[in-house]
């Protein structure tokens, strides 16, 4: 893997943000795990303890398989939000909740089937969003949980 202190000479002139990025990394790597689990969390929070209701919500929604879905769909994100948070398994999390995003997007934006203009913002702001964090999981995927992980605690201990 290329260590980010080499493009330091590449670009003289952003030396001091690609220092500070290479010195940082690993704090960086757990604010962002926190930052994108935390709505995982939360949401899956929201459907695991109303399970009934989140269950219900897909069955309005004429989505095959509800109550499997609801199950497995609240327990990924609740756990799988957690994980990342806590750089426990963070690429096989970051891969369950990006499958995870995709499929909630899919179910619950769908911005072009409504007529209101207002309704169809708010559900294309929240698809969009949704990309976003698309994106952010796949860079945990490809970064994994860094340094202050249970990932390296664990790996470390592995190792001895």
């Amino acid at each position: 893997m290329n260590d980010p202190r080499q493009s330091i000479r590449t670009y003289p002139q952003l030396s001091s943000a690609e220092r500070n990025a290479a010195y940082l990394q690993d704090f960086i790597i757990l604010v962002a795990r926190v930052l994108i689990g935390l709505i995982y969390v939360l949401s899956g929070w929201g459907k695991v303890s109303g399970l009934d209701s989140f269950v219900l919500s897909l069955e309005r929604r004429n989505i095959p398989a509800a109550t499997l879905l609801g199950y497995v769909g609240a327990v990924t994100e609740f756990f799988g939000g957690a994980a990342i948070m806590l750089g426990f398994g963070t690429r096989y999390a970051a891969l369950a909740i990006f499958i995870f995003t995709i499929a909630a997007t899919l179910i619950g934006h769908r911005y072009w089937e409504f007529a209101d203009p207002a309704l169809r913002r708010q559900n294309q702001t929240n698809f969009l969003k949704n990309l976003t964090m698309m994106g952010g999981l796949l860079l945990l995927f490809l970064t994994g949980g860094g340094r202050f992980s249970l990932d390296r605690l664990l790996w470390r201990r592995r190792a001895d």
